[in-house]
């Protein structure tokens, strides 16, 4: 048993000690009778001749005492043990193959006897695409409040084409991160990862989940409330929270000066990216993703596309703010490759000094890069990328101090391991709650003015 587990059952009110002492005291009062028993049997019974070895062998007394009555009571103690936890298995296992949510039976009968437990640290990520999924993953597992803060700015494929016939923000990204938070990703993430095939059909290439978000959009009136019900029917594990709810684009100043709109034409787009925009210039903030920024532990940005998924976020007006006036560490998780299009010969020092750019007065306390070298030297020319290599510094030039850890999948040298980088999160999260970065100002008016001003 772990020893988390055997506090819980030795924790006062847990309702379960006094009926294993009573259980102890009955059983021992049974044993105690059975040997008066035996005893009286002995003493007053002359057993016949032939039988008197065998009887004799059969009640120990060819073992001196006391060790006759500690050999019994060892005995009887791992019986007593391994029964007690057999049966238990047997009983409760069925109750716990009804419970979805993985917790084992210690779990299970402390939530009934004391009510479900608060988790104390808060983490926000914000990104989008396949990096925050990932992220996500790992860090559901947790005992955390979690809350994802996604960029709703594409408008490639099934979202592209969602957002032209019904004027919403883009539910791709939304979509991803409800199924990395999911309970149980077998069946629903399945269904909402769908895509539906046939040449000559208008679903051709759609997602389920994309058109199971837009018709909830429809039938409950907004976007919010669409992302919300999603989140019910997944049985998520935290919350998914847009950064804007207004319909947006984004759009780039390219090095040469013109402009390219559209996230998957500026993913696409073989020049240099000089800046970007979103249209319409900064949009109005989702308010709870504010308020969940300014109440968490651990603010986390990427992994992910630079461009098209992390630091979008940035321009909806107020998650800046949020972010300055917020306790809770900020940290950037660097992409372990490039990515064609967008971010071709960055170091990890570009893509740090892009995401302190774009943070303005927010700042940004550590970033978090990948020191592994057989990774880095898996990544060859072949796949089209470049490894983001780690050169040993500890910090960068504006301040932004640097975290190596091996964070790479062993399967896939092109994305983050989603255990090793909650791991690393995670220790980040309860070390910064140990302490206050900033005087601590009510979060409730710190939101209002953020509210105001917007």
């Amino acid at each position: 048993m772990k020893s988390s587990n055997l506090r819980i059952w030795l924790r006062p009110g847990f309702g379960i000690k006094r009926w294993i002492l009573l259980f102890m005291l009955a059983l021992v009062l049974c044993s105690l009778a059975l040997a008066m028993l035996t005893a009286w049997i002995y003493e007053n019974y002359d057993f016949p001749r032939p039988t008197q070895s065998f009887v004799r062998v059969v009640t120990l007394q060819i073992i001196p005492h006391p060790w006759r009555e500690l050999g019994i009571a060892v005995v009887g103690t791992i019986l007593l043990a391994t029964t007690f936890w057999k049966m238990t298995r047997s009983l409760i296992l069925p109750i716990l193959a009804q419970d979805s949510s993985g917790r084992d039976y210690t779990a299970i009968l402390a939530h009934h006897r004391f009510g479900p437990k608060t988790p104390e640290l808060n983490v926000v990520a914000i990104g989008g695409g396949t990096g925050l999924s990932a992220l996500l993953r790992g860090l559901k597992r947790a005992d955390i409040n979690l809350t994802a803060i996604v960029t709703v700015a594409d408008d490639g494929g099934s979202t592209g084409r969602i957002r032209s016939a019904y004027n919403i923000p883009a539910p791709g990204d939304i979509r991803n991160c409800l199924v990395a938070m999911a309970d149980d990703e077998s069946t629903m993430g399945k269904l909402f990862h769908y895509r539906f095939d046939g040449e000559d059909s208008e679903l051709n290439g759609h997602s389920f989940g994309n058109l199971f978000i837009t018709a909830m959009t429809q039938v409950s009136g907004s976007f919010e409330h669409a992302v919300i019900e999603s989140a019910r029917v997944l049985n998520i594990r935290g919350r998914v929270l847009p950064s804007t709810v207004e319909n947006i684009d984004l759009c780039a100043y390219m090095e040469d000066g013109e402009i390219a709109r559209g996230e998957s034409t500026i993913a696409h787009d073989e020049r240099r990216i000089a800046k970007i925009f979103l249209d319409p210039i900064a949009p109005d903030a989702y308010e709870p993703a504010l308020e969940a920024i300014l109440n968490a532990d651990l603010i986390v940005l990427g992994p992910g596309s630079l461009y098209t998924s992390v630091l979008p976020n940035l321009l909806v007006d107020g998650i800046n703010e949020a972010i300055r006036w917020s306790s809770g560490a900020t940290v950037y998780v660097c992409n372990v490759a490039t990515q064609h299009g967008e971010t071709d010969h960055f170091s990890y020092e570009d893509h740090i000094n892009e995401v302190a750019t774009y943070l303005g007065d927010a700042p940004l306390d550590m970033a978090i890069v990948n020191d592994n070298p057989a990774a880095m030297a898996a990544i060859t020319e072949d796949l089209g990328v470049e490894a983001v290599v780690y050169d040993g510094a500890t910090e960068t030039e504006n301040g932004v101090r640097i975290l190596a850890h091996d964070v790479v999948s062993d399967r896939n040298p092109l994305r983050h391991d989603p255990d090793k980088l909650a791991k690393i999160l995670l220790e980040i999260a309860r070390e910064n709650r140990k302490k206050t970065r900033l005087a601590a100002r009510p979060s409730v008016q710190v939101l209002t003015e953020l509210t105001e001003a917007a």
